[in-house]
């Protein structure tokens, strides 16, 4: 059966023109919030970087889900917690590169385990162990974990103090944001797919024309863009990997070693579990712009192995876990474009641009402001995102709503656990990992003795998609 909402179905091939034209799109529809992430990160993460591996790990999706599904694979931010931990916890700047790629090592295993296990027991242990009460809120407090974050950067660091540097930022940053809430509210098909990039031009435009003011004035300490990097450009990508593989002869003992692989372990693997939930989400989204279940074809295995060992491959290069994209699944639904082979072109696209110095030394350039004013926005999409996820929850039952107290009150207030390993040293569960558990194991007591009304919950949802599901076959009738 086909969906008439489609222009192009998933194994169409239009014309190499329009391919190119629809690769683009998509392109610019996931560059922001995969530049985004290194930039915020920082401690000299490339952007470019990260391009070629979000490029290389959605080729490695799309070869496990066999070219059924088409996704694009970008900088995941619900790992941005984490990264920041890898940093924080390493001696060297080395010893951060590679905890980084450990981490999404870590993370990607976790993936591969999930896949085995959906493989040979199915998908019915995941809603009952993680269902909407507990993933909804951890995904809100992803992004409201990190607004202090958005906050400082639109700032310049400085909250609360007055410098004209300071003021600068704000302007500049707050141009960036309603600049991205109009082009999104008001923007009309291609500017309403784009409202990020436009925002970042817009903000890095005001950014330019402040430094070119400072720089005249021979006020430099209120240039929002340092020019300079234009001097020095790579035109080869700074890898993770070569600096995660310098990073072995920075430890001094052998505890120093487990301990902060220990720390990154707790780091990355619950926020993995967290991703696993936005990835079933995603699938189940773009299976019904397609008209095809893809958690049955390619599979739910199939899907979780691509996007994690093309996690793993992300990270490798560039730093950053992946994960799909709603960015690209909404191109997919507004262009009526699901060819996979558009995907194919677009990871191509990326790995070929982050070897195109000027553009990647400009991506360089953006200005924290700019990226705080974007991220005010980004941060509060992933933290909204959650909250719908529980908007069918019946929060009248107090069963439900303990679960999603618990994990909201100790994911926003910070709450973590430092297991001492020695008198100097000490593993640390982050705020969202505790979060996650804590809301688990909640949920679990709250959930003895009414099983009867989790099953008629679930009736529903199948009733639910059964009555999409009619809708779409109706609409194809017509």
């Amino acid at each position: 059966m086909e969906n008439t909402n489609l222009v192009y179905g998933v194994k169409d091939k239009p014309s190499w023109g329009k391919i190119i034209v629809f690769a683009l799109q998509q392109m610019l529809a996931i560059l922001a919030a995969t530049i985004a992430v290194p930039a915020i990160v920082g401690n000299g993460m490339s952007q470019s970087a990260a391009l070629f591996g979000a490029g290389c790990g959605t080729l490695i999706y799309l070869l496990f889900t066999r070219f059924k599904s088409p996704v694009f694979l970008g900088s995941s931010f619900a790992f941005l917690g984490s990264m920041f931990s890898a940093f924080a916890g390493a001696a060297t700047i080395n010893i951060g590169y590679l905890g980084l790629v450990f981490g999404a090592i870590l993370a990607g295993l976790v993936y591969v385990i999930l896949a085995l296990i959906v493989k040979a027991c199915g998908t019915a242990w995941i809603n009952k162990l993680m269902p909407a009460v507990v993933i909804g809120p951890t995904v809100a407090i992803i992004g409201l974990s990190l607004a202090g974050n958005a906050v400082g950067d639109l700032t310049g660091g400085a909250a609360g103090t007055f410098s004209w540097f300071n003021t600068l930022c704000l302007i500049c940053g707050l141009i960036t944001l309603f600049t991205t809430i109009v082009a999104s509210v008001f923007g009309k098909k291609m500017l309403k797919m784009i409202p990020f990039i436009i925002g970042i031009c817009a903000g890095y435009i005001v950014a330019a024309i402040i430094t070119g003011i400072a720089h005249g004035a021979g006020a430099h300490e209120n240039e929002l863009i340092n020019f300079a990097l234009f001097k020095n450009m790579k035109w080869v990508p700074d890898f993770a990997f070569i600096k995660a593989f310098k990073a072995f002869k920075d430890f001094s003992d052998a505890g120093e070693f487990f301990t902060y692989f220990g720390t990154i372990a707790l780091a990355y693997i619950p926020v993995a579990f967290v991703v696993f939930a936005e990835h079933i989400a995603d699938h189940k989204n773009l299976s019904t712009i397609i008209n095809q279940d893809l958690l049955t074809d390619p599979g739910l295995d199939n899907t979780l192995l691509g996007d994690g060992v093309g996690s793993m491959v992300g990270a490798f290069f560039g730093g950053c876990p992946n994960t799909t994209y709603g960015e690209s699944i909404g191109c997919v639904a507004i262009s009526g474009n699901a060819s996979v082979i558009t995907i194919l072109v677009t990871a191509c696209m990326c790995i070929v641009a982050s070897f195109i110095a000027p553009f990647t030394t400009l991506l360089a350039t953006i200005p924290s402001c700019v990226m705080g004013g974007v991220c005010i926005a980004l941060y509060g999409f992933i933290a909204v995102s959650g909250l719908k996820m529980i908007q069918n929850v019946d929060l009248g039952d107090n069963r439900n709503l303990f679960v999603v107290s618990v994990i909201l009150i100790c994911g926003v207030g910070g709450l973590s656990v430092s297991i001492a390993v020695n008198a100097t040293q000490a593993i640390t569960l982050t705020a969202i990992a505790c979060a996650l558990i804590l809301g688990i194991i909640t949920n679990l007591i709250c959930s003895i003795g009414r099983t009867e009304k989790a099953k008629s919950v679930i009736d529903d949802d199948d009733a639910f998609e059964a009555s999409i599901q009619a809708e779409l076959e109706e609409d194809t009738k017509e």
